[in-house]
């Protein structure tokens, strides 16, 4: 019986652990992150998503999570499934809409890096979900237009996005 509760006590240390540093860890960061000066547009449009994610509900887990191959915009957690997050943010659409850059290549990143993630984290067993958001931030705009674009595109297709 001794050893039965030695080893709740494992149990419990061990998900305070990973709770810290999946949960509680990023969330001290972006508090920070707050006040620091934003620099590019992709950063302010990184922010953007964020709170519009946060607003529809999902919680967000890692923003600019990176590892030597890759890198991804947001992780997030809709219910019980793990929403991995590119941003794309343009001043004007005069090169493309910027959901058009998220192309093949850029598709097969992130499918990549995700995998590496869930594996680090041991999350391989939990459903996911690839999702786009385009922003277009004129200069002159205070507010800019978002498109979300849910399970954009899927590991297992051709890196082919469809809407």
């Amino acid at each position: 019986m001794f050893s039965h509760v030695l080893a709740d006590i494992g149990v419990t240390k061990l998900v305070r652990k990973i709770f810290h540093r999946v949960v509680l860890a990023p969330r001290i960061t972006r508090f920070f992150d707050w006040w620091a000066p934003i620099s590019s547009l992709g950063d302010r449009g990184e922010r953007e998503a964020e709170r519009y994610l946060l607003k529809q509900g999902l919680v967000i887990v890692h923003r600019n999570y990176s590892d030597r191959f890759g890198e991804l915009d947001l992780v997030a957690v809709d219910q019980n499934t793990i929403v991995f997050v590119e941003v794309k943010t343009r001043a004007t659409d005069s090169a493309g809409l910027p959901i058009e850059a998220v192309d093949s290549v850029k598709q097969r990143q992130i499918c990549e890096t995700s995998k590496r993630y869930l594996k680090w984290h041991g999350l391989t067993e939990c459903p996911y979900r690839f999702d786009v958001i385009s922003i277009l931030w004129p200069d002159n705009q205070v507010r800019p237009l978002i498109q979300h674009y849910p399970s954009a595109f899927s590991s297992d297709s051709k890196f082919q996005i469809f809407d």
